[in-house]
Formats: C-alpha cells, structure tokens, sequence
C-alpha cells in the first residue's frame, strides 16, 4: 500500500501539473487575450477536480507512508505553483529511504 499511494500521488501531480500549466500557458491567454472565457471555465473546471484529487493522494500518501506535518505541507504548497508538483516528486524521493523502482 504504502508504494501504491507514492506511485498514485507523483502520478496525479504530475497530471494536475500539466493542467495548471495548461490552465496558465493556454485558457488564460484565451480568455484575456482572444477573448475566449470559456476556455477558463472548462480548464479550470478540469484543474479543480484534479487539484483535489491531488489533495486526496496526498492525504492518503501522509497516512500510508506516515509522512511528517512538514513534508505534507510541502507538498500542498507545491500543489498551486507551476512545476510544484515534479518538483515535490523529486524532493520526496531525494528524501524517502525507498525510492520508486523505475
């Protein structure tokens, strides 16, 4: 259990990481710039969902790996900035004893 809620959670960052990219690099210049809102409402939409799936993993990854408050944290706060996500893969496996197979 323990690996599969590590594996579910880089896997989900890394999803919801594009989205937000996506969000950021093509919706909003859409809506502000071609004048295209409805583009920030479907992405946004589409991140929103994957953001709180994001937040289940990690909840679940906190419980199963009985991850500290501080890597938790860390992790959330990767959660909402561009590339956080991979970079919050990296640090984690840079700090568990276990790292993913490959």
């Amino acid at each position: 259990m323990q690996e599969s809620a590590r594996r579910q959670l880089h896997w989900i960052g890394r999803i919801e990481g594009t989205s937000l990219l996506i969000l950021l690099g093509v919706a909003m210049p859409l809506k502000y710039l071609a004048g295209q809102p409805q583009a920030v409402l479907i992405v946004g939409s589409l991140h929103g969902g994957l953001w709180i799936l994001y937040l289940l993993a990690l909840a679940r990854a906190w419980i199963a790996l009985k991850w500290s408050f501080k890597t938790v944290f860390i992790g959330g706060v990767a959660s909402v900035l561009p590339f956080g996500p991979w970079w919050f893969e990296a640090w984690e496996k840079r700090q568990c004893v276990s790292p993913l197979p490959e």
